[in-house]
């Protein structure tokens, strides 16, 4: 396949020159994740075992973000606020 042939496949992808969703950024994913566990606990549509673990999870890596000394203080904040519902959620779970 030649460089032309790659450009004509690029242009006929599905898609191809539309405006693409900015990505999004680790506290969008992680707050994604965590409203996603929090949903399957209020609908009983998750086990309680499964949404430990994942909220285990969540609780150990926002951990390890918030004590990353590297990290901005605007995004430190985002990150504690989560860690802070995670945690609530946890103590929901052990009832």
């Amino acid at each position: 396949m030649t460089s032309d042939d790659t450009q004509k496949h690029d242009a006929q992808a599905p898609g191809a020159g539309l405006p693409q969703p900015a990505p999004q950024t680790d506290l969008d994913n992680l707050n994604a994740a965590f409203s996603h566990v929090d949903e399957g606990v209020k609908s009983g549509s998750i086990a309680a075992g499964a949404a430990k673990g994942l909220v285990f999870s969540l609780i150990e890596t926002l951990g390890a973000l918030v004590g990353d000394p590297d990290l901005p203080e605007h995004a430190r904040s985002g990150y504690e606020g989560l860690l802070e519902a995670a945690r609530e959620l946890r103590v929901k779970l052990e009832r």
